[in-house]
């Protein structure tokens, strides 16, 4: 299906090509100032962390349905070898082979295209095989640390999770917004609850991936608005799926990444943060998500922790 005119109506209203220069590799990275820092900084109180990483081992999320997005395959390559002769000190070693987004991890913004362009008009050509990402790579994200403000959907509406068709549109997300007593600004990480995490800690990985509630068409406009520097989701997709427009296959990627310039996030835990916000009655925290500096990356497995 080609992408219909109402996509490329919002493409038009949310495009950042060549507001940062058109030198420019981060996009909505560069809305993360010293000052928003700062008082990301601030926010910490009681000195609470709370992880938002899934564990990486060969039972994960991935069921087979992407090619080559494998679950971690965790190898022992040495054991207890003494190095350096009899009774000296011996050395463990290990390997991994993986998709680099395969867990919980960051989508960099050559991981769509769509009409032939990446983000900032570079041709999608530019990815290849030996060369990889020659421009945007996940390694251009060298610092990710701000604002994270927890938008629980989920609880907003009264749930624990919203039913699998659910999409999350703006309404959504202004309604969380205010559960959380947060006003979303310039440069803050935004994490979305749907409750969907849920159905893979219970043990159904099917299920998780399929069907699942997620975000619509419609939010991209909204994170624009309010110059929202990354977003992250409890789900294997982040957009709902199957598509909100039949035949229309990952839209809201194709305008967060390539559009916008903003990375984006799957498959993060934040059961725990939900529960945690709850209690401390707010809903903004310091959050640390650097991904993995993979050169050439168009993704990659990240440990966020919120600390509030």
């Amino acid at each position: 299906m080609a992408l219909p005119a109402e996509f490329h109506d919002i493409a038009k209203r949310v495009n950042n090509w060549g507001r940062w220069g058109d030198s420019d590799e981060i996009g909505t990275l560069n809305l993360i100032t010293d000052a928003v820092v700062r008082e990301a900084a601030a926010t910490v109180r009681a000195g609470r962390r709370v992880p938002l990483a899934l564990p990486l081992h060969q039972d994960g999320v991935q069921t087979g349905l992407i090619p080559g997005r494998i679950n971690p395959l965790h190898t022992m390559v040495a054991i207890n070898v003494e190095f350096f002769g009899p009774d000296t000190v011996a050395t463990s070693d290990d390997a991994v082979t993986m998709g680099l987004q395969a867990g919980t991890h960051w989508d960099g913004l050559p991981h769509i295209s769509h009409s032939g362009r990446i983000y900032n008009g570079r041709p999608a050509g530019s990815v290849t095989g030996h060369g990889r990402a020659a421009f945007s790579g996940i390694d251009k994200a060298r610092h990710l640390v701000s604002r994270g403000v927890l938008l629980d959907v989920a609880r907003a509406r009264g749930v624990e999770r919203l039913d699998a068709g659910h999409v999350v549109g703006p309404e959504d997300l202004d309604a969380a917004e205010e559960l959380a007593g947060v006003t979303v600004r310039a440069g803050d990480i935004v994490l979305v609850r749907t409750g969907q995490m849920q159905v893979y800690l219970a043990g159904d990985k099917q299920a998780y991936g399929h069907p699942s509630a997620g975000l619509s068409i419609r939010t991209p406009e909204w994170f624009h608005a309010r110059d929202v520097a990354a977003a992250a989701t409890d789900n294997l997709t982040f957009e709902i799926f199957p598509p909100e427009i039949e035949g229309l296959w990952l839209p809201v990627h194709a305008l967060d990444l390539v559009e916008m310039g903003m990375v984006q996030g799957q498959n993060w835990n934040l059961e725990e943060l939900s529960a945690v916000c709850a209690e401390e009655r707010r809903y903004a925290f310091l959050l640390t998500a650097t991904p993995e500096p993979f050169v050439g990356g168009v993704g990659s497995p990240v440990a966020p922790v919120a600390v509030l």
